[in-house]
């Protein structure tokens, strides 16, 4: 009888380490799995982090909006006239291929200038100016080769090379000239230049989308 006791109280020892083992053993999983529930949020919220900021080199902010004022003395600058010698200015506030743009007018003693100027940027978008070839006879100047003419346009169209621009010499009453065209960004460039003095007395820009 002593014996059967002995027995019955093993098993039950038994049972009851068991069933710690096991306690201990689920406790385990549940750590672990919580552990890798916990990774597996930071991962997220680190790749979702990463997805909102924007790659290296992306443009983030619209080109600045510049004033009036600032598109003036761009075109100004561009058609080599001083502020003393423009008058007749007219500014306005248009559109060109869906771009908004500043239509500036000015006139000088020797010739009307009108000038496109996106208001974003303020990149030329167009132009169109004549200035009277008696005048350009009148001014100093050396003469220009081919490529000097070359040259010279590639001076005023930022980012053009001179390899890419189409110039032909022409002769109007005993007087050399140079007449060329230019494709770039968009933008469709015709131009008479006077070979005596390398001065530009007709140019048009066009915007062609």
């Amino acid at each position: 009888m002593k014996k059967i006791r002995i027995l019955i109280l093993l098993s039950a020892v038994l049972i009851l380490a068991g069933c710690g083992n096991g306690g201990s053993a689920a406790s385990s999983d549940t750590a672990v799995s919580s552990e890798t529930s916990s990774q597996d949020t930071s991962a997220q919220t680190a790749d979702q982090s990463q997805a909102a900021e924007p790659q290296q080199g992306e443009n983030t902010s619209a080109q600045a909006e510049i004033s009036k004022e600032q598109a003036l003395e761009t075109a100004l600058k561009d058609a080599e006239v001083s502020s003393d010698q423009a008058y007749n200015i007219k500014i306005e506030t248009d559109g060109d291929n869906s771009i908004p743009i500043y239509d500036i007018e000015f006139e000088t003693d020797y010739g009307d200038y009108d000038y496109e100027i996106a208001i974003h940027g303020g990149k030329i978008v167009g132009a169109d100016y004549e200035v009277e070839e008696e005048w350009v006879r009148q001014q100093n100047g050396q003469a220009v080769t081919t490529e000097e003419a070359k040259n010279i346009v590639a001076d005023k169209v930022s980012g053009v090379s001179a390899d890419e621009i189409q110039v032909q010499e022409e002769s109007e009453d005993g007087e050399k000239r140079y007449e060329g065209r230019l494709q770039y960004d968009s933008i469709v460039y015709e131009f008479e230049m006077d070979a005596a003095t390398g001065i530009i007395f007709d140019w048009n820009a066009d915007l062609r989308m």
